[in-house]
């Protein structure tokens, strides 16, 4: 029987976006990702913008889904913790999964220690210096005043609303140059000041749908995990080492 003492984590799997038939692809691709994994996680982070669009209205919630929620459900059942980030995508999300689930649900950072190795773990969303928009964007949208008032919004105009608004962002237009990545980003910025102050080993983020690795001094990392519908990339944690991984393309040498 294998032993259950890795760490996952993966983040902007976006279902939902794009179209309907790209979106279940990677709802394929992802739920065959959380199938190769059950065997030896322990822990499981999801770091925000799981899904493009997500809203708990207090008795409905989005449709679709159906195998990922199933395959996260037997998971849990396996006794693997699952941690859910909000994103700025699904920054919406209350307590379905908490009741459903057993997830934590986590709303900005959390900072853990697992084998030796103390972690900040954060979406990324609204971190570091500039894109003063969003972050103004943010404190709306997160504020109960504007959720009460969308939840006022019938289902059926409040998500397609917002599902028009997200098909129009960033993700649906992502071009070629949107996998550079420069030593001075706002998360890297972000990450090099938040060491000025408390020691991290790993400073793990999703956000900027980039899959890559900065040794940002002698013992800490920044790692951001990429997304997966160019890149399909996840992180692994074992024996205190953190890798950058590509589904179907490392994991195989990696079981």
């Amino acid at each position: 029987m294998a032993i259950r003492n890795k760490l996952y984590f993966a983040s902007d799997i976006h279902l939902g976006a794009l179209n309907y038939t790209s979106s279940r692809e990677r709802e394929d691709r992802f739920v065959r990702w959380l199938d190769s994994i059950k065997h030896d996680a322990n822990e499981l982070f999801l770091v925000g913008d799981v899904f493009d669009f997500w809203f708990e209205y207090k008795t409905v919630v989005p449709k679709g889904y159906i195998r990922f929620l199933g395959k996260l459900a037997e998971l849990v059942d396996l006794g693997i913790k699952l941690y859910l980030f909000k994103g700025n995508h699904d920054m919406w999300i209350f307590d379905y999964f908490v009741q459903e689930l057993g997830a934590t649900i986590i709303s900005n950072e959390l900072v853990i220690e697992r084998q030796g190795k103390k972690l900040y773990i954060h979406h990324g969303d609204g971190l570091g210096p500039g894109d003063g928009k969003y972050k103004i964007l943010k404190k709306v949208f997160r504020s109960r005043v504007c959720q009460w008032l969308f939840e006022r919004l019938h289902p059926n105009f409040g998500v397609g609303l917002a599902n028009y608004w997200s098909g129009h962002s960033r993700l649906a237009n992502a071009a070629a140059d949107e996998h550079k990545l420069f030593e001075n980003e706002w998360l890297v910025t972000f990450a090099r000041e938040t060491l000025q102050k408390q020691h991290y080993d790993y400073l793990i983020f999703g956000h900027r749908h980039i899959p890559l690795v900065i040794q940002l001094n002698s013992q800490s990392q920044y790692i951001n995990l990429g997304e997966w519908i160019f890149n399909s990339s996840y992180a692994v944690m074992a024996d205190g080492q953190i890798q950058l991984l590509h589904f179907e393309k490392d994991h195989a040498e990696n079981t």
